[in-house]
């Protein structure tokens, strides 16, 4: 089969390698349908060091089961299924607790950690199949297909943004980031009852569908300027939710400009950083809360399906570009240099 390989920064490949075969009673192997190239990924791009690969690559998969071992029982062979980016048992105390992304289960992994395994393949063998995997209603050749796969990670993703942020009705949201995240986060605060929503970004066909997911306003300038001017725009006090959808520190002291007393800032963007201030006059003299962190779409995914089902939510225009299995490697580049949002990919 075929699989996509990262060897360094910068350096993607597809390549043939081993069949995905069963390896647990717990497995389900699964022919890969769609999958796509997240923002994430582009963090290993740009800084993989040589030599280090290669490492399969993809966590946000649909496909349809071709098989399953012998203890699996929530899925069989013909089902169309999504995978979040966590694999789970969905049993265990946390993930009781709507925190799959910290599974005590020994096979509980992210996507990266599950050596030659990866979503950007022809197929893929999945662990903990039962908790993991979620039976779609649907034909793999519906036309609802981009929208279902954001079920994997980026729709669930920005919701989870928005839901630890405390985002409600009347709230005053600023999304920091204008990537797929951070629109999926204004289509999520939208969702759920936000009266301001302010997006910040400078990319005009990005930003443009942010308002058509809910963005009331749009502030392209950053630093200084732009913490002036969300706070402008909410009264002089800030937002109640800053979502920082980024990752990088600009981003995040940006988040701090922002926020009003009270607040809470919700970090979703992967952290490229470490020592984030939190001191007196950052996080701690404001009473601003900060939270976030992987997102346990598996929680999000029995919810946001039937908005996807029904129309009420079309979280799969964040795709704007499609490409095979060998158009991966230029799928990477182009996000990389911004003509691409997001890629699908269709084996």
């Amino acid at each position: 089969m075929r699989a996509t390989l990262m060897y360094g920064a910068g350096d993607v490949r597809v390549e043939t390698v081993p069949d995905s075969a069963l390896t647990y009673p717990t497995d389900a192997l699964v022919r890969i349908t769609a999958s796509c190239i997240c923002g994430s990924d582009l963090h290993p791009y740009h800084s993989m060091p040589a030599g280090s690969g290669p490492a399969r690559m993809g966590h946000e998969l649909i496909g349809v089961v071709e098989a399953v071992g012998a203890e699996v029982a929530t899925v069989k062979a013909g089902d169309l299924v999504v995978a979040p980016f966590a694999i789970s048992d969905n049993t265990c105390q946390f993930c009781r607790e709507n925190l799959q992304t910290s599974c005590t289960h020994p096979q509980a992994a992210f996507w990266d950690g599950i050596a030659d395994e990866g979503g950007q393949a022809e197929a893929v063998r999945v662990p903990l199949a039962d908790g993991t995997l979620v039976k779609l209603p649907v034909a793999e050749d519906s036309a609802l297909m981009p929208s279902l796969l954001t079920l994997s990670d980026v729709l669930g993703t920005g919701y989870h943004a928005a839901v630890k942020g405390g985002v409600r009705v009347g709230s005053r949201v600023a999304v920091i980031g204008d990537g797929a995240v951070g629109l999926m986060a204004v289509l999520s605060a939208k969702r759920l009852g936000a009266e301001q929503i302010i997006l910040m970004g400078r990319h005009r066909v990005r930003t443009d569908l942010g308002r058509e997911f809910g963005a009331t306003d749009v502030v392209a300038e950053r630093g200084e300027e732009g913490i002036a001017r969300v706070r402008e725009l909410t009264g002089g006090h800030g937002a109640h939710a800053v979502i920082e959808a980024v990752g990088h520190m600009p981003a995040y002291e940006q988040a701090v400009g922002i926020v009003r007393p009270g607040g809470v800032i919700s970090r979703v963007g992967v952290p490229q950083y470490e020592d984030a201030p939190v001191g007196f006059a950052s996080l701690f003299g404001g009473n601003i809360t900060l939270t976030g962190g992987p997102a346990p779409v598996r929680a999000y995914i029995e919810e946001l399906l039937p908005d996807i089902l029904d129309g009420t939510i079309e979280p799969g225009k964040v795709f704007d570009a499609t490409a095979d299995l060998d158009g991966v490697p230029a799928g990477y580049q182009d996000m990389d240099d911004r003509k691409s949002l997001k890629v699908l990919i269709k084996p």
